[in-house]
């Protein structure tokens, strides 16, 4: 599409019109997303614990930003860094709705190891000339939304007790922050929304496989919290990466040692977490 907001946008609302007709066929999802605006009601969850989809599309939007200024490579770096930063604090609250685990040497060297293994598997495509303060700082930054807005979803899904009744209301905050800057952008700017008939038929999958990712996490982080979540996450994603570049590469496509590298140096940073909880029980 040539701009990363209105694919983002795209992604969202394509991922809404998915749990949208689910919800539709399911009137325990409905009723489970009732749940959640009833515990705001009730005083059991903060009204602003419902914006977390909010969130995951202002992670997207600062992308677009920040992505020409310093290149994919450092943007995923930095904002892996925030997001292992801020869950640790976030687990430490228990604001996911699971229980607290206390900040230790072990889960800060693993999510260190973690950082390090992203930037070893993204090192063949760094380029420091791009090297940019003010964007990394905005990197890390938007990584701690990130980090927050799993946190967040846990906690909604503690109320929902339906990962996909979270899903829906991460779509519809996410969909209309996006709406409202496309809107904004268009009104201030000389961008115009493009026409979107002219791209491929599986451009609008992404939102339905989001749809999937954020279901499953809102649930999992419960149980496993938002640390060790985003570990397992980034060592799949690393994984993807690999499998994409073996079964579609594209042209001039190279496996590089230094993704092999990543990926292993990832689960010693999962591994090491592990034995932090083993060794609390």
């Amino acid at each position: 599409m040539g701009d990363s907001l209105e694919a983002a946008f795209v992604s969202f609302s394509t991922g809404l019109l998915f749990i949208t007709l689910i919800s539709l066929t399911q009137p325990k999802l409905r009723a489970a997303f009732k749940e959640i605006f009833k515990a705001v009601k009730e005083g059991q969850m903060r009204p602003w614990t419902l914006v977390a989809g909010a969130l995951g599309a202002s992670f997207v939007a600062m992308q677009t930003y920040v992505v020409p200024i310093a290149g994919v490579a450092l943007f995923t770096v930095a904002s892996l860094a925030g997001q292992t930063a801020i869950s640790l604090w976030v687990d430490q609250l228990g604001l996911s709705g699971g229980a607290k685990s206390v900040i230790t040497k072990r889960r800060v060297i693993a999510a260190l190891i973690t950082v390090f293994a992203v930037l070893v598997s993204t090192w063949d495509r760094l380029s420091m000339s791009n090297f940019s303060v003010l964007a990394i700082g905005l990197a890390l930054f938007a990584g701690t939304w990130v980090g927050f807005q799993r946190a967040l979803n846990g906690k909604i899904n503690s109320f929902s007790k339906r990962a996909f009744a979270t899903a829906q209301l991460n779509f519809i905050t996410g969909t209309f922050f996006l709406f409202s800057l496309l809107l904004l952008r268009s009104v201030f700017t000389d961008h115009s929304i493009s026409n979107f008939t002219t791209a491929p038929w599986w451009m609008f999958l992404g939102g339905s496989i989001g749809v999937l990712y954020i279901a499953l996490s809102s649930h999992v982080v419960q149980h496993l919290g938002v640390l060790e979540f985003t570990l397992f996450s980034v060592g799949g994603m690393l994984i993807g990466s690999l499998l994409i570049d073996l079964i579609f590469p594209t042209p001039g496509t190279v496996i590089s040692p230094y993704l092999l590298i990543g990926i292993a140096l990832t689960y010693l940073g999962v591994i090491a977490n592990g034995q932090s909880r083993f060794s609390r029980k």
